[in-house]
């Protein structure tokens, strides 16, 4: 079973972006192994099309009814036309009053409604054209509402979407078609129905991989836009939208948000009497080191040169310190000479520094670090100006 599951993702990857990591490839098959700034930049483009989809339908349905009044007696058209202004009036609504907000609930709310319309619309009109004694020629225009599911399977393609999610709209459009087919069972033509959820079937595969194959090049190109080059971790140009999540969350939730600003010690040693390469795979080990001991839902982002934050939501000052504390005792790597790499760490927390805004949190936990620094380096300094600690010797905290 391994090996054919194997086989199956290095073909799978084979047909995607080769840029796309090996370890990325579940990140196709189900959206709980996506990143915050995955999920917001996701969410924007999900409802940012939807909007323009909404926009297409909202203009192109009730265009038909022109269609429908020179083929159908007036009370068929009547009804249809009925259906029509009550699905262009809700494209309308979705396409005024929904904006994108970054969350994925909203962006899954927004897509669900996108298709549910249609949908809807599909299934009243074809039990509609089922009550109806149609002529050759009316009944040959009254099959293109037939089609209705096959664009709408198609337009899935348009969107970034997992495996998990794709199946999951794709499904409510089969169970849309069979609820049709059920309800006009006694005049239904089953070759022919059978044949067309048959094709039905086969878009959805099709759309799955466009979906799936969007998906790939998102995430490549956010992780290129989102990483440090050297370290591989998030980079400084991501950090504010990181913070801003956080921070959102944290104040939601009315939970705790810590951050640690870690600057290495006499980093600058290393670059000038190793030179800058040992500097680097300093710096790439530290990283790595770091990032293997963290929570999934901690990030840890490079600040620049030799400085990273470490960001730990749902974390408060005491939990931090501890936290930190056995990173320390761990250590955080090893000099070129063989010597264990120290670091300074600045520690603020929003609850207990009261911080109004994650701008003031960032710029407390940078003053820390430099007290740290000041303090004599490998050392933790948090909440008082004098109440930095040492792995090997914990200071108590004291009123200055």
């Amino acid at each position: 079973m391994k090996v054919l599951f194997d086989s199956l993702s290095r073909r799978l990857g084979s047909l995607l972006p080769g840029e796309l990591l090996p370890s990325e490839l579940p990140q196709l098959l189900s959206p709980a192994r996506h990143s915050l700034l995955l999920d917001q930049r996701r969410a924007t483009m999900i409802v940012n099309r939807v909007r323009l989809f909404a926009l297409l339908f909202a203009v192109l349905t009730p265009l038909w009814a022109v269609i429908d009044i020179m083929v159908f007696d007036f009370a068929l058209w009547s009804g249809l036309a009925l259906f029509r202004l009550l699905a262009s009036s809700a494209f309308v609504c979705l396409l005024l009053f929904y904006r994108p907000s970054g969350d994925l609930f909203d962006a899954y709310r927004a897509i669900t409604l996108l298709f549910a319309i249609p949908t809807l619309f599909y299934v009243a009109s074809h039990t509609l054209l089922g009550t109806h004694q149609l002529s050759e020629f009316s009944a040959a225009v009254a099959t293109g509402y037939a089609f209705l599911p096959f664009v709408l399977m198609a337009g899935l393609a348009i969107f970034p979407l997992s495996l998990q999610e794709n199946l999951a709209l794709a499904s409510l459009l089969l169970l849309a078609q069979g609820l049709a087919g059920y309800l006009g069972w006694s005049t239904l033509n089953w070759p022919s129905y059978a044949g067309g959820f048959w094709l039905l079937i086969l878009i959805a595969g099709v759309t799955a991989l466009a979906s799936m194959s969007q998906l790939a090049f998102m995430i490549t190109l956010v992780r290129q836009a989102i990483h440090d080059p050297l370290t591989g971790i998030l980079s400084r140009g991501s950090a504010e939208e990181i913070l801003d999540l956080h921070w959102a969350c944290a104040q939601r939730n009315a939970a705790p948000l810590s951050l640690a600003f870690i600057d290495l010690d006499h980093f600058k040693a290393i670059n000038d009497h190793f030179g800058h390469e040992a500097g680097d795979r300093t710096l790439c080990d530290f990283a790595s080191h770091l990032q293997a001991q963290l929570r999934d839902s901690d990030s840890l982002l490079r600040w620049g040169g030799e400085e990273f934050l470490l960001v730990m939501p749902n974390t408060d000052l005491a939990q931090a310190r501890l936290a930190l504390q056995r990173l320390q005792q761990r250590g955080f790597g090893r000099r070129p000479d063989g010597q264990a790499l120290t670091a300074s760490i600045g520690l603020a927390e929003r609850l207990h520094d009261h911080a109004s805004d994650c701008r003031s949190l960032l710029e407390l936990a940078d003053r820390r670090m430099y007290l740290a620094k000041q303090g004599g380096r490998n050392q933790v300094c948090g909440h008082h100006a004098h109440s930095a600690w040492q792995p090997a010797n914990l200071l108590e905290e004291r009123e200055p």
